[in-house]
């Protein structure tokens, strides 16, 4: 749930700090030395993040304060990072018996009772990797919620950056997306599943090591976020959008490369946690800080259980895909967990709690089987599958144990998948939940459809009929519909557009409603080529630019055709136009990525225009083009609707 108290510390705050922070490995280190951690129970857990949107437009709604207020006596409901998300924490239960229907139980209750809060709200609950809906200017830092936490993290992550440094985006998969942002407040785009696996000081090295292996197969399966500002990239985007939202390296001009403080690590571990916490406090510079009074030190010589509140702080800002985790239970003794953080949230309850029981399977039934699983790997091969399954998910080639080149499904039917039964068996999970949950993975594999591939065909299929933003909103709205359902999500068939029965774009702003896949000419670029480009492409209006990106002028069909037509004339002036210059029309009307759609439907019906170039800052950039088709578009489908 994260440490409130923190902030952005001085040179003198952050030399104390550092200083509490060696004092914890060091009580660590003598706690794990003298056998202090809890053993005897293995408990398991959850958090489970979610986004809101409007009720509506289906849109981020920046609600979550005011529905949290509704949720006072739940103190299992707590803020993220944006005020259109929310958290909720799963109560720890023991690895055993019904534990993951006990989670999924709580996890409905839980969802239902945000919901309801949510619905006195005008929002709606979404349960997804990244949100269709989302747009760029949602992650705006006026979207950021009013802790002092954030706030911190912010501040502390943009001072890292160098000055006039934006932060970057640039993803390819079907579609290409290369964006600049002024915040990281990018990091918000991602929704997750975060699972818990209590794991004892000896068998942590073996186990964690499990874990790495298997992350990118359960990755693969569970893969839910293709999907980013309308753009089809990685089968789950969040691992690579991730890293970058909080990335504040630089180029360098020779082989120093250091890590980005998203990462999957580097090698094996050989026998300790204490690994890990040495890595991260040498490799990343501390971040946050915070008034400890806390000596963990003196605490350890005492026999007191310290909380080792600057070890947390900072193992909080380094963001391990597989984290480890220092806690202390309720009886009051230490203990460790492995946080599985690769695992995206949604499509439904049922899938969730099918990829958690999927990957504790994996990690217990493994390590059952294998006493060393370096001696099958390479950590070359499992960080290389984690890659490619965050790009491909489902349709995935790994290399597995021995240099076997193996699919996805194979691998998760022929090898996984006994291996996760034989783990819940020997955890004592019962049978019928052993099926239930299992048999979603198995159904994904035979199906070879997860949340990420039903994403990419519906939307491949809906942008054949509608436009973006309507398919982007039909596809939520079909999420929201089955969510709570008990068909996974191998199971769905695709949206149609007329599932949606009410669309409301006036509010749109034009950023989501423009076209931006341009066809461009330059002034002295020959009138002929402009006449062809209007053939083959099917165009009715041409923008002319600079070397720069930014508006010089504007071609018509108009223009053209009496350009044509009277070329010939010999009193005709265009008798004598050669160039684009000649032709075009200068400083035409234009309007910003930041107007809504009905505010250019106003300006080109008053000013009898067809199209509308958009341009972006102070400089003019380039950046659309909004045309009457676009609106036929729209007003033809809300007729249809009204039909």
């Amino acid at each position: 749930m994260g440490e409130e108290r923190v902030n952005v510390p001085t040179k003198q705050s952050r030399a104390e700090f550092t200083r509490h922070l060696l004092q914890d490995v060091q009580a660590l280190e003598y706690m794990l030395k003298n056998q202090w951690f809890e053993t005897d129970t293995i408990r398991i857990g959850a958090e489970q993040e979610m986004c809101l949107v409007d009720k509506k437009t289906l849109k981020p709604t920046p609600k979550n304060i005011s529905i949290l207020e509704r949720l006072k006596e739940h103190p299992w409901a707590t803020t993220e990072i944006a005020q259109f998300n929310i958290e909720s924490n799963l109560s720890p239960q023991k690895f055993t018996g019904d534990a993951l229907r006990l989670m999924e139980t709580e996890n409905r209750y839980q969802l239902d009772t945000i919901c309801k809060a949510a619905e006195k709200k005008n929002a709606k609950v979404v349960l997804t990797g990244i949100l269709p809906t989302l747009r760029k200017f949602d992650l705006e830092e006026t979207n950021l919620t009013p802790k002092p936490r954030y706030k911190a993290l912010m501040e502390a992550i943009k001072a890292l950056k160098k000055p006039g440094k934006d932060f970057e985006l640039r993803l390819a998969g079907i579609d290409e997306l290369r964006i600049r942002h002024d915040s990281p407040l990018m990091e918000a785009c991602n929704t997750s599943f975060q699972v818990h696996l209590q794991v004892t000081p000896d068998t942590f090295a073996p186990l964690y090591n499990i874990a790495q292996a298997v992350t990118a197969p359960v990755l693969g399966m569970a893969a839910n976020s293709p999907l980013v500002f309308g753009k089809r990239l990685w089968h789950e985007s969040r691992i690579a959008l991730f890293q970058q939202a909080l990335d504040v390296r630089t180029s360098q001009d020779h082989l120093r490369q250091p890590e980005p403080r998203v990462s999957f690590g580097n090698d094996w571990l050989d026998s300790s946690i204490l690994e890990i916490y040495k890595e991260d406090i040498s490799r990343y510079r501390v971040l946050l800080g915070d008034t400890i009074t806390e000596n963990s030190l003196d605490m350890v010589a005492r026999k007191e259980i310290p909380k080792l509140r600057a070890l947390q702080i900072h193992n909080g800002t380094v963001y391990r895909w597989n984290r480890p985790c220092y806690g202390i239970s309720d009886n009051g003794m230490p203990h460790l967990r492995i946080e599985a953080r690769v695992i995206p949230a949604g499509p439904t309850v049922v899938d969730q709690i099918a990829n958690a029981a999927f990957w504790l399977g994996c990690v217990v039934g493994m390590a059952h089987e294998i006493k060393d699983i370096r001696q099958h790997m390479s950590f070359a091969d499992v960080k290389d599958n984690f890659v490619k399954a965050a790009q491909f998910g489902i349709d995935t080639q790994f290399t597995w144990f021995n240099n076997e080149k193996i699919s996805c499904c194979d691998l998760v039917l022929n090898k996984l998948l006994p291996i996760a039964r034989k783990g819940l068996e020997l955890q004592g999970i019962v049978p019928q939940d052993i099926d239930r949950y299992l048999g979603v993975i198995e159904g994904r594999a035979l199906a070879q459809q997860n949340g990420a591939r039903w994403l990419l065909k519906s939307y491949t299929e809906l942008d054949a009929s509608v436009n973006q933003d309507e398919s982007l909103t039909i596809i939520t709205a079909a999420m929201i519909k089955r969510q709570m359902s008990e068909k996974p999500v191998h199971t769905w068939s695709l949206p149609k557009a007329e599932d949606l029965r009410s669309y409301r774009p006036a509010g749109l702003r034009v950023e989501e409603f423009m076209e931006t896949d341009l066809f461009t000419v330059h002034e002295d670029d020959l009138i002929d080529l402009v006449a062809d480009l209007i053939e083959w492409r099917r165009l009715r209006y041409i923008p002319v630019e600079d070397d720069q990106g930014h508006l010089c002028g504007l071609i018509t069909t108009r223009k053209l055709l009496r350009y044509y037509t009277r070329k010939g004339r010999p009193d005709a002036p265009e008798g004598k136009f050669v160039t684009v210059k000649d032709l075009m029309i200068p400083d035409p009307k234009t309007i910003s990525p930041q107007n809504t759609i009905k505010e250019a439907m106003i300006i080109m019906r008053g000013e009898k225009l067809g199209c509308l170039p958009v341009l972006k800052g102070e400089h003019g950039e380039l950046v659309g083009i909004i045309t009457e088709m676009d609106f036929l578009r729209v007003s033809g489908r809300l007729l249809e609707r009204m039909k």
